[in-house]
């Protein structure tokens, strides 16, 4: 599954490259106002932090809510206390898109997430020209090459990369090129099946100053109890929110 994500992520982005070419969008990229510090914004403290998720689909869960005003779902995350937002801009089974992140940057004031399957230079540029302070990075996706020359430039964009693992192997390969925000998702990419002790397993391999993120796997503010014992800093909730009165929902959650 993760690689038909990919593959058809990259093929998205090779089609845009005839409407924008890559000079364009690198243009656009250095060209926009500074990153926000996301680092800053997801540093840890005596609380959780939320990093909360705008998701119309899955393609574990299908369908789960129609957000046609992406920017006022954004707008209650942040009124309700999330630390940055997390924009799904996968069009083929999530049904994001990067005008959704466009929409959402001009109305909120904290960290934005690009959440794609991202391998090219192309996809990191034009994260940063649509307003993006964040890039998603999964290790099980790149080689380590590219996982460098990836993370490389988002920091050079003056961007955060989340790096996102699902295992011991991949925990270390994240350390290697300096991440400073590692995230382990519960749920396997491969199969799609969920394990929430994961994080529990891993966290202690993420060193004191990198900020760790729980990832997936949220239904309840239990749930964020329970990466928080786990030495969880951030939690990524997006279903939880969605399908919910976020605000209400966040103030649950932020609460543990």
């Amino acid at each position: 599954m993760l690689q038909e994500l990919l593959a058809g992520a990259l093929s998205d982005a090779e089609q845009r490259l005839h409407t924008r070419p890559l000079a364009s969008a690198e243009a656009a990229a250095r060209a926009h106002a500074p990153a926000l510090d996301a680092l800053a914004a997801l540093a840890p403290i005596d609380r959780v932090k939320i990093l909360a998720e705008i998701k119309r689909s899955s393609p574990s869960r299908g369908s789960l809510a129609a957000i046609t005003d992406p920017a006022a779902l954004a707008v209650s995350y942040e009124t309700g206390g999330a630390s940055a937002i997390s924009v799904l801009t996968e069009g083929r089974r999530f049904h994001g898109s990067l005008t959704d992140l466009e929409q959402v940057r001009a109305a909120v004031s904290i960290p934005i997430l690009r959440k794609d399957f991202i391998g090219t230079a192309y996809q990191v540029f034009e994260a940063r020209a649509a307003g993006a302070d964040l890039v998603l990075l999964i290790v099980a996706a790149l080689d380590q090459g590219t996982l460098v020359s990836l993370h490389d430039l988002i920091r050079e964009l003056g961007m955060t990369a989340l790096v996102e693992t699902h295992s011991a192997d991949e925990v270390s390969r994240a350390l290697d090129i300096g991440a400073n925000l590692v995230g382990v998702n519960a749920r396997n990419l491969s199969t799609f099946d969920l394990d929430q002790n994961l994080f529990g397993t891993l966290a202690d391999k993420i060193p004191s100053g990198v900020i760790r993120v729980a990832e997936s796997a949220v239904k309840t503010a239990a749930d964020v109890a329970h990466y928080r014992a786990a030495g969880a800093d951030v939690v990524l909730v997006g279903e939880a929110l969605v399908t919910s009165d976020p605000i209400r929902t966040l103030s649950e959650f932020l609460a543990v």
